[in-house]
C-alpha cells in the first residue's frame, strides 16, 4: 500500500517532482493554458508554442531553486515567461508594429468573432498595438501582466523583481500614455488592477 501524495498546492507538486519527475506534469496542466495565452498575446501563437515549452522546460530544470514559501507558482512561471520574452525583445517590437500596420490580432481566431465586429475592431487594434509598441519595456510588461496575465501588483512585483510601488507607478504611467494614445479610453477599465 502506497501513501497518496497531496498535490493541491504548486509547492507540493514541485517538491514531489524532485523525487518523481513526471509529477511536474500536474503543474503544466494547471498553468500551461494561462501561460500560453499570455505568451500568445505578447508574441503571437507560433512563438507562444515554443516559448511555453521553453518556460516549462526551464521551470522543470530550475525546480530545485523554487522557493517553497510560495504556494502559487504562477508568479514564478510568469517571471520565466517574461524573461524569455525579453530575450525576444526585437521580435516583439516588430510583431506589435505589424499589428499596428495591419490591424490584425493573430491571437484571436476569425471564427471567434463575426465579420462585422472584426472590421469594426481593426482600427482599435491598430491604435492599441501602436500605443503598446511606444511604451517602454517595464511599462508594457506591467500593463500586459495586469491585463493578459491577470496578476495582482504584488504578483507582478515578484515576476519582475521590483517593489509593488514600482509596479503601481509603472502601471499608472502606462495607463496614462495609453489613454492619451487612445483618445481618453483606458484599456484596463474592465480589467482587474488591484
Amino acid at each position: 500500500m502506497t501513501a497518496e501524495v497531496d498535490l493541491d498546492s504548486d509547492t507540493a507538486v514541485i517538491e514531489h517532482s524532485r523525487q518523481t519527475p513526471e509529477a511536474f506534469a500536474v503543474l503544466y496542466d494547471r498553468h500551461a493554458p494561462a501561460i500560453y495565452r499570455y505568451l500568445s498575446r505578447r508574441l503571437g501563437p507560433d512563438a507562444a508554442d515554443d516559448l511555453m515549452a521553453e518556460t516549462f522546460l526551464l521551470a522543470f530544470r530550475q525546480r530545485d531553486r523554487y522557493d517553497p514559501a510560495r504556494l502559487d507558482a504562477r508568479p514564478w512561471l510568469y517571471g520565466i515567461a517574461t524573461n524569455l520574452i525579453r530575450q525576444h525583445w526585437r521580435r516583439e517590437v516588430r510583431f506589435l508594429r505589424a499589428i499596428a500596420r495591419l490591424g490584425i490580432d493573430p491571437a484571436v481566431s476569425p471564427a471567434d468573432e463575426d465579420v462585422t465586429a472584426r472590421v469594426a475592431a481593426q482600427g482599435s487594434r491598430r491604435e492599441l498595438a501602436a500605443a503598446l509598441a511606444r511604451l517602454n519595456r517595464g511599462q508594457r510588461d506591467v500593463l500586459l501582466l495586469t491585463a493578459w496575465g491577470e496578476l495582482s501588483p504584488a504578483e507582478i512585483g515578484a515576476v519582475l523583481k521590483v517593489a509593488t510601488g514600482t509596479v503601481h507607478s509603472r502601471l499608472n504611467r502606462a495607463r496614462k500614455k495609453m489613454r492619451e494614445a487612445l483618445g481618453g479610453i483606458d484599456p484596463l477599465d474592465n480589467e482587474r488592477t488591484s
